[in-house]
C-alpha cells in the first residue's frame, strides 16, 4: 500500500511556500515607501473594450516579481464587469519556458474605467492599477499603481516605433517618474 502522507506533506509545504512568497511580496511592497503618490491625478476615460487583447511589455520600473523577465505579455479577456488576465514572461531568455500569472481584474471607477483592481492567487494578493495614459491611435498605454511604485509601458504591437516610444517615455517623465530607472526588456517578435 502506498502512503499518501508524503504527497500530502509535499502539497502542504508547497501551499505554505506559496503563501510565504505572497506575503513576502506584499510585505516588501509595504516596506518600500512610495516615491510618487498619484493622489489628485486626473484619469481620462478609457473604453473597456480598448483594454482587451494582447498587450506587450515595452518598459517597466524594476520589480522583484519580474526580475529577469523578457517577452512580457498581458492577455485581457472581458468578462461581465471585469476581465480575466493572463500575464506571462520568459525568465532569463526568450527561449525559456513562459512563467504565467493569472488574475481577475475589476473596474473600480465606472466613470473613467481607468482604475482597476487586480486579484492574484485567488484573491490573496490584490493591487490597484491606474491607466495613466492611453493612446488608442498609437496602440500604447501607461499603467501604474497609485503609489507610483510600479509602472509599465504596454503596446498592442510587439514593438513601438522609436519616435512613438520616445513620446511615451516623455509622458512618463511628465508624470514625475524617474525614466532613468526604466527597464526595456527584450520583447517577443511574433
Amino acid at each position: 500500500m502506498i502512503s499518501v502522507y508524503p504527497i500530502a506533506l509535499m502539497t502542504m509545504r508547497g501551499i505554505i511556500s506559496s503563501l510565504a512568497i505572497c506575503l513576502g511580496l506584499v510585505a516588501s511592497g509595504l516596506a518600500h515607501a512610495a516615491t510618487l503618490p498619484l493622489s489628485g491625478f486626473t484619469l481620462e476615460h478609457i473604453e473597456p473594450t480598448r483594454m482587451t487583447g494582447r498587450w506587450y511589455e515595452v518598459a517597466r520600473l524594476p520589480n522583484k516579481i519580474q526580475k529577469d523577465c523578457q517577452g512580457g505579455t498581458s492577455d485581457w479577456v472581458r468578462t461581465g464587469e471585469g476581465f480575466q488576465v493572463l500575464q506571462s514572461c520568459h525568465r532569463g531568455s526568450l527561449l525559456a519556458p513562459a512563467t504565467e500569472w493569472h488574475a481577475r481584474a475589476k473596474i473600480l471607477d465606472p466613470k473613467t474605467n481607468a482604475r482597476i483592481k487586480m486579484s492574484f492567487f485567488g484573491g490573496v494578493v490584490n493591487l490597484e492599477y491606474w491607466v495613466l495614459e492611453h493612446k488608442a491611435d498609437q496602440g500604447w498605454l501607461i499603467l501604474a499603481t497609485p503609489d507610483g511604485k510600479y509602472l509599465w509601458l504596454m503596446s498592442q504591437r510587439p514593438t513601438l516605433a522609436s519616435g512613438v516610444k520616445a513620446q511615451a517615455v516623455a509622458q512618463i517623465r511628465q508624470f514625475g517618474f524617474d525614466v532613468s530607472r526604466l527597464e526595456f526588456p527584450p520583447g517577443l517578435k511574433n
